[in-house]
């Protein structure tokens, strides 16, 4: 039996199967793809059932048998879901309101954390005191002092209300932001910078030449987070913009209103009538440039990874 056991084509059976030093085995890579793919089910369910609900028809809603493979593709809900949204406008007001503030928090963080990385000074443990109250405080618990000196400032309804405290620090949930960038720099070589010291070059120079390729993972993944943020905040966004602005969140937040103003119910038949799916249709366009962002950031994330794998001394 041991020498069955021991038979060079019995190893080697049992090395394809359960693997070896060299590989895996089937066995495992099995295991390990189930678990993924029921692990990616999980996350992505939501999102197919909303999609495979926004393009069935009235019929295919009110038939108990059609679950997961609608008869046709039906494109009335996202017709409808795309005039009450006033997509093109809302779309562009989303944009503006999240992305600039975004791109403007992103660098000035980057700027606090490279400086309580690489400088020492009095206070600046007082100052990491302070940024974790920041984050740990709800903003609404500091909404009514904001508010009242935005208006003393005239920028309520004003998109400044959001663009101003991105440029001094003090945008949406910036602390994590600069903590994020302290680790990155922290864990830069200090012999880089001092290289470019010796040969003349300034601080400000050293940070655009050295720290900000190095910290080009902290910068997508700071963009990424702040912009989903600045997109999905409705509760500020409506108090310091006063209506000013309107945007997709807030537009979907009023979505049956609107809906019942664009088609009354008296002027259109039963099945023209606000239903599950185009609910699911707006809902659809309202993470959908999210998503197209997601996945177009993702690809510079992975290489810029692969590109700045520096660690520190």
């Amino acid at each position: 039996m041991m020498n069955i056991l021991r038979h060079p084509a019995a190893e080697r059976a049992r090395g394809i199967l359960f693997g070896n030093r060299a590989h895996r085995g089937i066995t495992f890579t099995i295991v390990l793809y189930a678990l993924l793919i029921a692990i990616g089910f999980v996350y992505l369910q939501p999102l197919l059932f909303m999609f495979i609900n926004s393009i069935k028809d009235p019929s295919d809603l009110l038939n108990p048998m059609v679950q997961w493979v609608p008869t046709q593709l039906y494109a009335g809900n996202y017709e409808r879901a795309y005039r009450v949204l006033d997509y093109p406008n809302t779309l562009m007001a989303s944009i503006f309101i999240s992305v600039v503030p975004s791109l403007i928090q992103a660098f000035v963080t980057s700027l606090v954390g490279y400086g309580l990385a690489r400088y020492q000074f009095r206070g600046k443990r007082l100052i990491f005191v302070l940024l974790l109250a920041t984050f740990i405080i709800p903003p609404q618990n500091t909404v009514i002092p904001q508010m009242l000196m935005y208006r003393d400032l005239n920028l309520l309804g004003n998109p400044l209300a959001l663009i101003l405290p991105a440029l001094l620090g003090q945008g949406y949930r910036s602390a994590i932001f600069v903590l994020i960038f302290y680790q990155t720099f922290v864990s830069l070589p200090k012999v880089l910078e001092e290289s470019a010291r010796l040969d003349g070059a300034t601080d400000l120079r050293i940070f655009f030449t050295i720290a900000v390729p190095s910290a080009i993972p902290a910068y997508i993944v700071s963009f990424i987070f702040s912009t989903v943020w600045y997109w999905n905040e409705t509760f500020l966004t409506v108090i310091f913009l006063e209506g000013g602005v309107t945007t997709l969140p807030m537009q979907l937040s009023s979505f049956a209103q609107a809906y019942e103003n664009l088609y009354p119910a008296g002027t259109v038949n039963i099945f023209e009538r606000l239903n599950e799916a185009v609910k699911m249709s707006g809902t659809f366009l309202n993470i959908l440039p999210l998503l197209v962002m997601y996945f177009v950031l993702q690809h510079w994330f992975v290489e810029s990874v692969e590109m700045t794998g520096i660690t520190g001394e």
